[in-house]
């Protein structure tokens, strides 16, 4: 009888090709072709002021583009993040005008805005039956609702001098909204790649059914998720009514559909499991300096809509005939088996 000792190598091979047609490489194309096209367009955009306080007037939505890259690939959606947004600044807002501290009033605006994710979370994963969109639609509305019955239709703010400088100040020439969104997306992108936690995430996003009977805790992943994701909108409502100076509580109207575009602009699949969060932070900076070069020759708002529209469009169908092809291409060799160590041959004597 013989016996031999195998090693399973399970390694993909590198490959230059897959490397360089990575959807990341597109959006690096993209880029560069939008700030071309802007520095043509006017002959001020070309600046190292542009690029260093131009992100100072959209990174505050780009914070919510961080959690929500979680939750396509998990295969929800949260359209609740701008009511959110919402209602965590008027609270602020009306806590600091009624006697509370600057400070303390922030730390308000943050829990109340992580306490609206948690209560998404809760509602997803004790009624299942509900989907993500059904849920979140719903609490959009009453989130929405209770900033209106807070404010009515009034502006609140008179904050401090030093909290505009949270929004449009600077650490040396770099904006301190930068500086915090840099340190944010490494954080999500580390507990997305390089975590168990972000492995389960995909897992999910590609069957939960399998990942429930494989002992995963779907339902804490998922609530983690939405907590983060009102976290990550109090940081928004922090940088938003600090540019600002004041809120109201229609604020943040739109912000859903702008994150989602940027998501699934980057490259996440709306049906879950596939996406990587470096696409999404690319397209942030896409459609930020496309909006800021356009505004600059004074294109109508209509026509950024249009641009921005047509650019999610090509997008998502480039995306599916790519994950198409993926899915029908011959799949490769599992793993590559080795024979290691030495092969004995046992002879029986009778």
């Amino acid at each position: 009888m013989q016996t031999t000792e195998r090693t399973i190598l399970a390694v993909k091979p590198w490959s230059w090709r897959a490397f360089f047609f990575q959807w990341e490489w597109l959006l690096v194309l993209i880029f560069v072709a939008v700030n071309i096209v802007n520095s043509t367009l006017s002959p001020y955009y070309f600046t190292l002021d542009t690029f260093l306080n131009t992100p100072m007037t959209f990174l505050d939505k780009a914070f919510l583009v961080l959690p929500m890259t979680m939750v396509i690939i998990l295969g929800n959606i949260d359209i609740s993040v701008g009511s959110t947004v919402a209602l965590s600044a008027v609270v602020m807002a009306v806590s600091y005008n009624a006697g509370l501290p600057m400070v303390p009033a922030m730390l308000l605006c943050l829990a109340v805005a992580t306490a609206c994710g948690l209560v998404n979370g809760l509602l997803m994963t004790r009624f299942k039956e509900l989907s993500s969109m059904i849920v979140t639609l719903s609490t959009m509305i009453i989130y929405r609702g209770i900033a209106y019955v807070i404010l009515e239709d009034q502006a609140s703010g008179k904050f401090p001098e030093w909290y505009s400088r949270l929004g449009w100040g600077t650490v040396g020439y770099v904006p301190i909204i930068l500086i915090v969104f840099a340190v944010c997306a490494a954080v999500f992108w580390l507990l997305l790649h390089k975590t168990s936690f972000g492995r389960r995430i995909y897992g999910m996003g590609n069957s939960l059914t399998a990942s429930r009977y494989s002992g995963v805790r779907t339902d804490s992943i998922i609530l983690v998720v939405s907590v983060l994701t009102g976290l990550m909108a109090g940081f928004t409502a922090l940088f938003l009514t600090s540019r600002m100076g004041s809120t109201r509580p229609n604020v943040a109207q739109g912000y859903e559909l702008e994150v989602i575009t940027m998501v699934v602009l980057g490259g996440v699949s709306t049906l879950g499991g596939k996406g990587r969060m470096s696409g999404p932070l690319l397209a942030i900076f896409i459609i930020g300096f496309l909006n800021y070069g356009l505004g600059l020759v004074n294109i109508q708002a209509q026509t950024l809509l249009i641009i921005v529209g047509l650019l999610l469009l090509v997008s998502v169908l480039v995306l599916n005939v790519r994950f198409r092809a993926a899915h029908h291409r011959p799949a490769p060799p599992a793993a590559t088996t080795a024979a290691r160590g030495t092969t004995s041959d046992v002879s029986k004597s009778s």
